[in-house]
């Protein structure tokens, strides 16, 4: 549904120039909700920013469907209004002097695709409904809370029924709950609708949440492409690694294939073929098993329990091995875990990930 082949977008600095989108192959597929993942300066904004509209790559091709609307090499570049998108920003991007009803209607009777006034409001009470917002539909938007904003303009990108429907941080201004509300909504209502998705975020939770596929990106290119399941577990390299959550790394020197001896001692495991010899060892914290009494089984070490924090659903341990700090996590509380006492921590063979260092 969305390609993108050899993209390219430069920004000229009075002393540089910036390769915002370096060079990015993509193709999103019909109805997937595919997620953009990176740090600020990522080039995720950017690369959505262009499949918008509303920048002028340099190089490189964007299509939609089977049309083409963006190649430089052709000399294509048809406007955002005509490349039949919805967009939600940020900042919700809402008029304050209108009511709800007529901020979702006015791309309708104002914009390039204007309507009969009928079409109008059928299309407007539509989306209106789909967001649950009908009963508000004539309250000026500066009565409504934040929430209730963003899906004012959701139901404005949603009112003009568009292929594609774009998403640049959505979330990022609304409170944590509120932000886990309204995350579950925008995933139903674009599986519903049948709407091909393209959602920015730099929040690793909230892509795993909302994706079928996630591109973690940096510095303009796209580090890894997969399911979030596949990029959690199995990283192609650090970075990507570290972007879908917290891991414990070790700097360690390669034995042979199946051993590698790190400043805790040597830990068994899978060394991948062509793996150099300077490595990190790396294990998420849920994965560390702890215990007050040895198993006696490989990758297991000796370490003090520092502090441990409970959240409710889960509790953290911070531990020290060898002047070595380390997390854990697990979902059940061990009464026996006292902190500032001995315990015994080991990683499962197949839970580590090796990374070039």
């Amino acid at each position: 549904m969305i390609g993108i082949h050899s993209l390219t977008k430069t920004f000229k600095t009075a002393t540089d120039t910036v390769r915002a989108v370096d060079g990015v192959d993509l193709q999103v597929k019909e109805k997937e909700f595919f997620v953009l993942l990176g740090l600020s300066g990522s080039g995720k904004t950017t690369l959505l920013r262009c499949v918008a509209g509303l920048e002028k790559p340099e190089s490189g091709e964007i299509s939609l469907g089977e049309q083409i609307v963006s190649s430089a090499e052709r000399g294509i570049f048809i406007p955002p209004e005509d490349r039949a998108i919805g967009m939600v920003f940020q900042s919700y991007a809402v008029w304050p002097h209108m009511t709800v009803f007529q901020n979702v209607a006015f791309p309708l009777t104002d914009g390039k695709r204007r309507l009969p006034r009928s079409k109008v409001q059928e299309r407007v009470v539509a989306a209106l409904e789909l967001v649950q917002l009908s009963a508000v539909a004539d309250r000026p938007v500066p009565f409504l809370s934040g929430g209730q904003q963003q899906r004012v303009a959701l139901a404005r990108a949603l009112a003009v029924e568009p292929r594609v429907l774009l998403m640049d941080e959505p979330l990022s201004n609304l409170d944590a709950r509120l932000r886990e509300e309204v995350r579950e909504e925008i995933r139903g209502l674009a599986k519903k609708l049948g709407i091909t998705v393209l959602y920015v975020t730099h929040d690793q939770v909230e892509a795993m949440a909302l994706a079928d596929r996630i591109a973690v990106m940096s510095e303009g290119k796209i580090l890894q492409i997969g399911a979030p399941q596949v990029l959690y577990h199995f990283p192609l390299n650090q970075s990507v690694g570290e972007f879908l959550g917290s891991m414990n790394e070790f700097a360690g020197t390669v034995q042979n294939e199946s051993c590698v001896k790190t400043d805790l001692g040597m830990v068994h495991c899978a060394v991948p073929n062509g793996a150099p010899t300077e490595v990190i060892v790396a294990i998420r914290p849920e994965d560390l098993c702890l215990s007050c009494d040895p198993s006696g089984s490989n990758n297991e070490f000796p370490a003090r329990l520092i502090s441990q924090l409970f959240l409710g659903d889960i509790t953290v341990y911070y531990l020290s091995a060898n002047e070595k700090k380390m997390r854990g996590k697990t979902t059940q509380v061990d009464r026996q875990l006292k902190t500032g006492s001995r315990v015994y921590v080991r990683f499962p063979a197949e839970k580590l990930k090796i990374f070039p260092r």
